[in-house]
């Protein structure tokens, strides 16, 4: 199986949905604890979602495998993304809930993660930044919407409950300021049941950060979802259409508002 999929689109929007995932290789999988096997930390039916990004034109890239395997949103030499914050690393040792990924701490070894990030990371990378590039020379321009989702609790990595919608810009470096402010509004008028915040839990991981470069051009926003808005956050994390079909024209019109903007 390939790392990824990918679909080219004709617009100047990249959809990258890289902890959407479910494959684990079996040398692997053989390895994890029953709870960890559930693959409790996925970002659960995000490509079911954004299902709709093709016909909006845009291109749109997702991970086969579980970032169990390999963290894509991660840095390639784990640097913690949110110093003195607790977090999790390029290749996950434990689950949000601090339980063990790997029985009795059989984790990877310096070679094996070398060989996840060669087979797995790399190539998902590799895609995502000729993506980027080929838009840019097409539009002038490109759009990285980095599609997330999340418990909307995990004392871990914050207090209380999440807002609904999380936006992540680098603090605000990572894309142009006209398409945030473009996005914030559309997030309202769209979905004024749902709460939303920019730059706050989450600024964005490595993927916002490394190809948000508005002076070149490439422009990048992370939406962290919380997961009750559209499922059931317990095993085995089933899909509630109802509630998504509540989500889903919000979504639709962020990207619409995304391929609409210029710089």
């Amino acid at each position: 199986m390939k790392p990824y999929r990918f679909n080219q689109g004709a617009g100047p929007v990249l959809v990258s949905i890289p902890h959407a995932g479910l494959a684990v290789p079996d040398e692997i999988l053989a390895r994890f604890t029953p709870e960890a096997r559930r693959l409790p930390d996925t970002d659960w039916h995000v490509d079911r979602l954004y299902d709709f990004a093709a016909d909006l034109g845009c291109s749109a890239l997702a991970a086969n495998y579980s970032r169990y395997v390999v963290d894509l949103n991660r840095p390639p030499d784990d640097e913690n993304l949110y110093p003195g914050q607790n977090t999790t690393g390029l290749i996950p040792i434990d689950t949000f809930d601090k339980r063990p990924i790997y029985i009795d701490d059989c984790g990877p070894d310096m070679a094996e993660t070398f060989a996840r990030v060669d087979g797995f990371w790399t190539p998902y990378h590799e895609a995502l930044q000729a993506e980027m590039t080929r838009l840019v020379g097409v539009h002038g321009f490109a759009v990285l919407w980095e599609a997330h989702s999340i418990r909307s609790r995990v004392p871990r990595l914050f207090e209380g409950r999440l807002p609904d919608l999380n936006f992540g810009t680098a603090g605000g470096g990572a894309c142009d300021p006209g398409l945030a402010k473009a996005l914030a509004a559309t997030a309202e008028e769209a979905g004024g049941a749902f709460t939303q915040v920019w730059n706050g839990r989450f600024k964005g991981g490595y993927t916002t950060r490394q190809y948000g470069r508005p002076a070149q051009g490439w422009h990048a926003v992370q939406l962290e979802l919380t997961q009750d808005l559209y499922m059931d956050e317990a095993p085995p994390f089933p899909y509630q259409p109802a509630k998504a079909e509540r989500l889903r024209p919000v979504l639709r019109a962020l990207l619409e508002t995304a391929q609409a903007w210029r710089p």
